[in-house]
């Protein structure tokens, strides 16, 4: 059979007659069943128990509301795929047959038809498979809401690109796809109709037919093409081309002429393709095509590089000066910090017994145990069974017994690893649950160096104002199998002595079981025939699954942006989990973006809090941002997932916290974006960075309990210390709130430049050339002790810093970390002690109000200031290391023309320099002598 014949029939005109292929009833039968059975069957299983969890925790519309729109999509796009292929493919397989060839009669076959239709239908449903993914984009087109800005270009509102845009974009991108394809599947049955014209004729002209048809599909081709020029303008919002994010000069006036002229031409184009309907030559439209083609590549690429580099380039900062306003103020308003509140931080030159008296919460709160180590402890000592596991620690607030207390904490899971006998009854009938947490006050240590805790052991002894009724994990952060409860095997609870404390599930948590079509879809799913044949199951047997607390809130609402660190609380005698989860984009227009592990955004809030029942499952999600315009989108498209705060139990409230995923990616904008002067900006004058800390790596952000200045009482937050580049003395600090009315506030005490504030390496640096404690960690390592040391928090006390670092011994034997020492340095001192209060007195001197003896101090007590006063006690190395800082601030002074600093600076580094010979010259006397 030749390809003519698809549109011709057979040879001389006769019909074509293909041999039938004959198959055996029987392997039809056993085909069918098989791919029933190993496709469809285990899709609808997954389908069908999905649509059991979620109507069992109340999420039935939320399940219906993702789905549906799924498939109207996709329905929608291969119908609409569908009816302009077949419309246009079939016009074309009935013009190619009735072409007038000499010598062949033409024949249309209805088997021709059939594959038309066959081959469009498949590609059609090709490309709603692909689109129905975006069911996203239409859902929020639909229930757009509007931001309180627009862009400084075109006036639109933020909404339109966020809304708006995406959804043109993709029915844009549909529309050119479909009718591409139109046009060459029209084109290759006309090629294939001309074949037998083309071998036995000289001279070959298309008809007229054919060429109306692909006029009219070139036409819409080239519309829908350049009607992606529009769009592009907008586009050009986010051009990364520039001195910063955003449009420049040569976008808007060299690339956007472009864009506009584009557009324009095709639309012109377009309209001498329809126009070539009645000419019977193809010349104009090539011409207008090659056109086309060469205004886009001189106007587009040639062109807007002329602009840059003899335009711009020259006088860059002139140019980009507008467009790099627009990106800092398009920036702040993005991530939230054109709000944030700065205020100018002046600390003494070193903390006081006097401060320390008035800040006792801050004291009494300071966190001595680091995560590291103390999970360590945790493994250690209240695993109790190799079967338990420590996933991480957490770290909170409580009221107990009228204190103010920060607490570390951490929920006692199941590792099934772990199981010394893995069968199928063990994993998912018997080992369902974790149980208890531990909690210890972040400041307390007893004798030994290890923590006190306020909860431990099993079951649980608390030793605070807590009550915990449900003490039993069943969700957790570990991602666990399923397990089926309320079943004829009692669940093993925890252990006691000898024996083994057992219990039966008493909540709602998991699906109902009881039925042998749902035990039926659950061994499909699971791939797990236990399920079916297991004698276990009783009627009102339950299935949990999805049991991570990440797998749990990423299939209700996979929309939003999870933060990576879930945190456990106790509230009202429950052990809830609390997920923050934010609302994100990286559509809005100069902002600029940052990466992430769900890929770049520049926009986010965190609009939504998560909360979920460790014993029950379930799940509650409040809206913590009402002036969000994404998270409103997404509650008028489920208005019944989520809930506004206020209807948060108080017990929750009390809990909520300035989430750590946010403030990291907040601080890395601001450490550039705090420059508001353009100027500055663009010569990059004064970046910040977090420090490093150089013994335990990355100083991250860490939450307080502490007392702001002019505040009553102490508050949680988030906090962390800003370096400028390349240099190591603080600069500024960044706090986000987290009580009350004050939650989601963002503070940021900025030190004034002229003054030397230690900064964390620096720091460092002053306990590494402190002779006693360097001589004793030599000597302990020399033992083959494991010394680890802890981050060094940076911890404001009144209108002062207080440096603090926690050391551990790890015997080298052991997995068993002891805090051992805790050292202490503020204004150039440093200190230590075996306990906090020690340290202090050793670097302070007795309490002036209780008369404690002072410990014997670290050699480093004092240091010299810019006033003149001599404070000795320094060695030559530390003189010479204080000595260069006060060079290279000297030099800073300089380069930006600040002579007063630069005159106190020189001043400074004279002093230093003078008490440096001084010592040098007495160390060569004893030498004599």
């Amino acid at each position: 059979m030749s390809m003519r014949d698809i549109f011709h029939g057979g040879g001389e005109g006769k019909p074509l007659n293909l041999p039938a292929l004959k198959f055996k009833k029987g392997l039809l039968v056993l085909l069918a069943l098989l791919v029933f059975s190993t496709v469809f069957f285990p899709a609808f299983a997954k389908f069908y128990t999905d649509w059991l969890w979620f109507d069992a925790r109340g999420f039935s519309a939320v399940f219906w509301k993702q789905v549906l729109p799924q498939w109207g999509l996709f329905l929608a796009a291969s119908i609409g795929a569908f009816i302009i292929l077949t419309t246009s493919w079939l016009l074309a397989r009935k013009d190619a047959a009735s072409l007038d060839i000499e010598g062949i009669t033409p024949i249309p076959t209805k088997r021709s038809g059939v594959i038309v239709v066959i081959v469009a239908f498949l590609i059609s449903i090709m490309n709603g498979l692909g689109v129905k993914s975006q069911w996203d984009v239409v859902l929020r087109f639909l229930n757009k809401a509007l931001f309180s800005s627009s862009d400084p270009i075109f006036g639109k509102n933020i909404a339109f690109y966020v809304f708006d845009l995406p959804f043109y974009s993709l029915l844009q991108d549909w529309l050119v796809g479909i009718l591409i394809t139109a046009l060459l599947g029209s084109t290759l049955i006309f090629v294939l109709a001309w074949i037998p014209q083309m071998r036995e004729q000289s001279h070959f002209s298309l008809p007229q037919k054919a060429r109306r048809h692909l006029s009219v599909l070139g036409a819409l081709c080239v519309a829908s093409w350049g009607a992606g020029f529009w769009l592009e303008r907008f586009n050009l919002l986010f051009s990364p081309q520039g001195v910063v994010f955003g449009a420049g000069y040569t976008d808007i006036h060299a690339r956007l002429l472009g864009i506009n002229v584009m557009f324009a031409l095709s639309m012109i184009v377009a309209i001498l393709l329809l126009v070539n309907i009645m000419r019977r030559t193809w010349k104009l439209a090539a011409v207008a095509l090659v056109l086309l083609v060469a205004s886009n590549i001189v106007i587009r690429g040639v062109y807007p590089g002329i602009v840059q580099k003899y335009v711009v380039e020259p006088n860059e900062y002139q140019k980009e000066a507008p467009y790099i306003q627009y990106n800092i103020e398009s920036t702040l308003k993005a991530y939230g910090l054109d709000s944030l509140k700065t205020v100018d931080f002046l600390p003494a030159n070193s903390v006081t017994w006097e401060q320390i008296q008035k800040e006792k919460e801050t004291i009494n709160n300071i966190r001595l145990w680091d995560y590291r180590p103390l999970l360590r402890t945790y493994k250690q000592l209240q695993e109790i069974r190799s079967y338990y596991d420590f996933n991480d620690i957490d770290i909170d607030r409580y009221n107990l017994g009228g204190s103010y207390r920060q607490v570390m904490l951490s929920a006692r899971e199941l590792d099934l690893q772990q199981l010394q006998n893995p069968t199928w009854v063990n994993m998912h009938l018997e080992f369902t649950h974790g149980y208890g947490v531990v909690m210890n006050p972040v400041t307390e240590i007893d004798p030994e160096g290890k923590p006190v805790f306020f909860i431990k052991d099993l079951p649980p002894r608390i030793s605070v104002p807590l009550e915990i009724e449900r003490p039993q994990i069943y969700y957790g952060e570990k991602v666990q199998p399923y397990v089926l409860v309320k079943t004829k095997i009692k669940e093993f609870d925890y252990p006691m002595g000898g024996a083994n404390v057992r219990t039966t599930y008493e909540g709602t948590g998991g699906v109902a079981i009881g039925s042998i079509w749902r035990r039926l879809a659950f061994a499909v799913r699971f791939r797990d025939s236990q399920i079916l044949f297991t004698d276990a199951i009783l009627p009102e047997s339950r299935i949990m699954f999805y049991r991570s607390i990440g797998e749990r809130v990423r299939k209700v609402a996979p929309f939003l942006l999870y933060d990576n660190d879930p945190y456990l609380t106790i509230m009202d005698g429950k052990l809830v989990w609390v997920q923050d989860a934010y609302t994100a984009t990286n559509l809005y227009p100069y902002s600029e973006p940052v990466s992430t592990p769900a890929g770049r955004i520049n926009y986010i809030r965190n609009s939504v809090k998560v909360t979920v029942d460790a014993y029950n499952g379930e799940m509650n999600f409040y809206i913590a941002d009402t002036e969000d315009p994404l998270v409103k989108s997404w509650a008028k498209i489920f208005p019944t997932l989520f809930k506004p705060m206020d209807e948060a139990p108080a017990s929750f409230r009390k809990h909520i916290r300035y989430p750590k995923g946010l403030f990291l990616i907040q601080s890395e904008i601001f450490r550039t974006y705090h420059m508001k002067d353009t100027n500055t900006f663009y010569n990059k004058e004064d970046v910040w960075e977090l420090p490093k800390s150089g013994k335990a790596g990355s100083l991250n952000a860490y939450y307080v309990i502490m007392k702001l200045a002019g505040e009553e009482r102490a508050e949680f937050m988030l906090i962390a210390p800003f370096t400028p580049v390349g240099r190591d003395n603080m600069i500024a600090w960044i706090a986000g709130r987290s009580d009350g009315d004050n939650y989601g506030e963002l503070l940021v005490y900025q030190f004034p430049k002229q003054k030397l504030i230690y900064g964390p390496t620096q720091v460092e640096a002053l306990i590494d050339q402190d002779p006693e404690i360097s001589a004793q960690l030599s000597l302990w390592s020399q033992r083959g002790s494991d010394v680890i040391r802890g981050n060094l928090l940076v911890i404001p006390t009144g209108d002062s810093l207080l440096y603090v670092q926690p050391l551990y011994l790890r015997a080298e034997n052991s997995d068993l970390p002891e805090l051992k020492r805790v050292i202490v340095s503020s204004g150039g001192r440093v200190a230590w002690g075996e306990r906090l209060e020690e340290a202090l007195t050793n670097l302070l001197g007795p309490a002036p109000d209780k008369g404690i003896q002072k410990a014997k101090p670290s050699i480093v007590t004092q240091k010299r200031e810019p006033d003149g006063s001599l404070l000795e006690g320094k060695s030559p190395e530390v003189l010479a290391q204080e000595a260069k800082i006060a060079f290279e601030a000297a030099k800073e002074a300089a380069q930006k023309g600040d002579w007063a600093a630069y005159g106190s600076r020189l001043k400074e580094l004279e002093e230093v320099l003078t008490e440096l010979l001084q010592r040098l010259s007495e160390t060569e006397s004893n030498k004599i002598e």
